[in-house]
């Protein structure tokens, strides 16, 4: 019995001994290998994240492979030999010379692939140019950084405008970071420790030791996707979206970041009510992203999220095998401000932008949200009437949804009743509004404008696309038939003249390129193009649902691609106001940016060379090996005051700079009402 005591001692000290040993072996594999120490991890430290991001050296062939595949698909944007310096006004905005930065990049020796991907992300943001943008889904938003502290910039009384954490921060941390909320609350120094809802409302005296607005343009410089710079700084603050999953917060640039480079923020503030000047430092803190495949190592780590997946590359349609089977869901779509249903953006042309941060729910406080939605209100299309009676209100967060038909149907019929219940005047806020179905936008154009020689048969823009060497060779192979089931962006069926008459059938309507000379250097463009959306599949009405001298279209800025062309259409066409509100005073506040014409990706370019047989051409781009996205302006939208110029680089100042106070920020119904007041 003494003896069976002694083994079954002797055996749990075995088992505990390789318990402790098993532990021990994982702690130093963990160390050892920077990307297990995060695995499974839901909350982690930024620079951890950074140790795995940076554990991985740069493979020459790889960084060949995302250079050519970038080169090559900037064929066909047609915006290069314009950004390589714009016209004014947005000459000192946009200055770029795409094809000198990738030869620098070629040439270049980075210390690891981070450094090699943040050059490169970082270049084409330089465009300003939301749809011309370069992701890499291994490292961009893979893990999204957050503070629990988003920023708003306020004006008092008194005119003087100033930075401020949000009056609703504490309100949005406990909602969205419920789990993580307690570390911030515990970093917080001396007295302050365990009170970070005191921190809403501060006004910012500093950050980082300097003057907050250094760190506002800081942002500017590289955030991207809108020329304007007033557009740039405003998304270093917080905001509002009308999403389809209901009213969504915006947490802006300063406390959302898509990579892991910073690890704190110092702040010296002035809580409300209080004369005391102090300084905290809060940690950034990286969650997971929804999108990130599990791994358990640096190895897996890199498979499982940093290779290229089904729809990073495009595929043959004419193919017995595409023509069997689902095709795998585009990865840009994750990336599009206004993510619409696989297979839309075929039947219905996009013009909408991409962002290396994917458009998160991220829910607007309910003392913020606005109450009764009108009957017929649907996901991002909400209807309101102001208790004026005379106001209506279309809350519009994207010119997509999950359905095009259903979209276009509820605005009509949102509008229609806003009319029906006494609104003789309309707000249209499309605050954060990434764009969408180009149709949506001419079919809301004409509906509220009504029957009239700017709105039929074109209520949008003419455009036109680039006509390089593949581009053309594309195009010839179509029309001998390389299309018969009309998949292609390029198929002549899908376009008309500029009269409106559509082409021929197997017409090679790249012939003969326009060639022109932009910046110094050759290049070549299609003949002008019509309109593509008319007739609509439903009538518009007879008549105008409201007067667009009567129509107020208000954001924070960020209104672009299809969202663009709409605002541009009504601004100078019928006349419509325009407003931004919370822009700085003495920068030029633009309503809309990013413009374009209709917007694409490499994967659907890559399908378009692969479905014309084209792929082993010297001039097509490469697969991907990487888990990559590259977005392009397919074609560039022509301007209203000066038609023989883009409208991408047009003016589009706002008739107000509307300043926002305490009481009024982020209160969609608040900033409505003082619309109203201010213009109409």
């Amino acid at each position: 019995m003494i003896a069976s005591r002694n083994f079954f001692a002797a055996l749990t000290a075995v088992l505990a001994s390789v318990q402790f040993a098993s532990a021990d072996a994982e702690l130093d594999v963990r160390a050892r290998d920077p990307c297990a120490a995060i695995a499974n991890q839901t909350w982690v430290a930024p620079r951890d994240v950074r140790a795995c991001f940076t554990s991985f050296a740069v493979d020459p062939a790889i960084k060949a492979n995302t250079i050519e595949v970038v080169n090559k698909t900037l064929a066909f944007h047609t915006s290069v030999n314009y950004q390589k310096r714009a016209p004014a006004p947005f000459t000192s905005d946009v200055h770029e010379d795409l094809l000198a930065d990738l030869a620098r990049i070629s040439g270049q020796r980075y210390a690891n692939e981070l450094d090699l991907h943040v050059d490169l992300s970082r270049t084409l943001k330089r465009l300003n140019d939301g749809h011309c943008v370069y992701i890499n889904q291994c490292f961009d938003s893979l893990f999204l950084t957050y503070l629990p502290t988003p920023l708003v910039h306020l004006t008092d009384s008194q005119g003087r405008q100033s930075v401020h954490i949000a009056p609703e921060a504490f309100t949005v941390a406990t909602a969205e970071f419920k789990d993580e909320v307690n570390f911030w609350q515990n970093a917080l120094p001396g007295p302050l420790k365990g009170k970070l809802a005191s921190l809403s409302g501060a006004k910012v005296l500093a950050i980082n030791g300097q003057d907050p607005y250094a760190a506002v343009d800081a942002n500017a410089l590289i955030t991207g996707s809108f020329q304007g710079l007033g557009t740039r700084q405003n998304s270093f603050f917080s905001s509002y979206n009308s999403a389809s999953s209901g009213w969504t917060y915006i947490l802006g640039n300063f406390a959302q970041q898509s990579l892991p480079l910073n690890d704190y923020a110092t702040l010296t503030i002035q809580r409300v009510n209080s004369s005391r000047i102090e300084t905290i430092t809060l940690p950034y803190r990286s969650r997971i992203g929804s999108s990130a495949v599990a791994w358990t190592d640096k190895v897996s780590f890199h498979q499982n999220n940093c290779v290229a997946i089904p729809g990073t590359n495009g595929e043959d349609l004419n193919a017995a095998s595409a023509q069997r089977r689902s095709l795998p869901e585009n990865p840009a779509n994750k990336f599009r401000q206004a993510p619409v249903p696989e297979g839309d953006n075929r039947k219905h042309l996009l013009n909408v932008i991409l962002d290396s941060a994917p458009q998160q729910d991220v829910v607007l406080p309910p003392g913020l949200t606005p109450p009764n939605p009108l009957a017929g209100s649907s996901g991002v299309a909400q209807f309101f009437l102001l208790d004026d009676g005379k106001t209506g209100v279309l809350a519009l967060g994207s010119f997509s949804s999950n359905s095009f038909a259903g979209l276009n149907a509820a605005l009509l019929k949102g509008l229609q009743n806003l009319k029906d219940q006494g609104a003789t005047q309309l707000v249209v806020d499309v605050s954060n509004n990434g764009g969408g179905f180009i149709c949506t936008a001419h079919w809301l154009h004409r509906i509220i404008a009504g029957p009239k020689a700017t709105t039929q048969p074109q209520a949008g823009l003419d455009t036109e696309t680039r006509a390089g060497p593949l581009a053309q060779l594309i195009v010839k192979q179509i029309s001998a038939g390389a299309d018969p089931n009309n998949n292609l962006l390029f198929n002549p069926l899908n376009w008309r003249f500029a009269n409106n008459t559509p082409f021929p059938t197997e017409f090679d309507w790249l012939q003969p390129p326009v060639a022109k000379v932009i910046n110094g250097r050759q290049d070549a463009f299609s003949q002008r193009l019509g309109d593509e959306c008319q007739p609509f599949d439903t009538d518009p009405p007879a008549e105008a649902l409201f007067d667009p001298k009567k129509v107020a279209i208000v954001s924070n800025g960020r209104c672009a691609s299809s969202c663009s062309l709409f605002s541009i259409t009504m601004a100078k066409e019928e006349g419509s106001k325009t407003i931004v509100y919370g822009g700085r005073k003495g920068v030029q506040q633009q309503y809309c940016g990013t413009v374009g014409g209709q917007s694409t990706d490499f994967s659907t370019m890559d399908t378009e060379v692969k479905s014309t047989q084209l792929k082993n051409n010297t001039l097509a781009p490469p697969d991907f090996v990487t888990n990559s996205v590259q977005g392009i302006t397919w074609r560039l939208g022509f301007g209203i005051d000066d038609p023989t110029q883009p409208e991408e680089w047009q003016n589009h100042p706002a008739d107000v700079n509307l300043p926002l106070t305490a009481d009024i920020v982020n209160n969609p119904v608040a900033i409505w009402k003082q619309v109203v007041k201010t213009v109409l």
